[in-house]
């Protein structure tokens, strides 16, 4: 199976609804900007890398919005994998969590 290709289904992660959201890409492929832009609600993203595959697409002005919501399993996702955030900081906002070939 070629590096790029990957049978993962990427999951929206909304903070304002207790279970993950599978979504696609349009192309079948990727995540676009102006999808990511569209199903975050934002207008710049950041990525939250998890694991050498697996990476959090997120709102990179999230914390300045109002209302501001904690996304508790995006956080969780982040601390478990990434044990120096704990405590440091935390994700706000939607996020999509995708393998890092399905962003390009």
């Amino acid at each position: 199976m070629p590096k790029t290709a990957t049978t993962f289904q990427p999951q929206l992660l909304d903070p304002n609804t207790p279970d993950p959201c599978p979504v696609s890409p349009g192309n079948g492929r990727s995540f676009k900007l102006a999808e990511l832009y569209r199903l975050l609600n934002c207008e710049l993203v950041d990525v939250v890398r998890l694991t050498d595959e697996l990476i959090l697409i997120i709102d990179d002005e999230g914390k300045f919005k109002q209302p501001c919501y904690l996304n508790l399993l995006a956080t969780y996702l982040w601390h478990k994998h990434v044990p120096e955030a704990r405590g440091v900081d935390h994700i706000v906002g939607r996020a999509i969590l995708c393998h890092d070939s399905q962003f390009r």
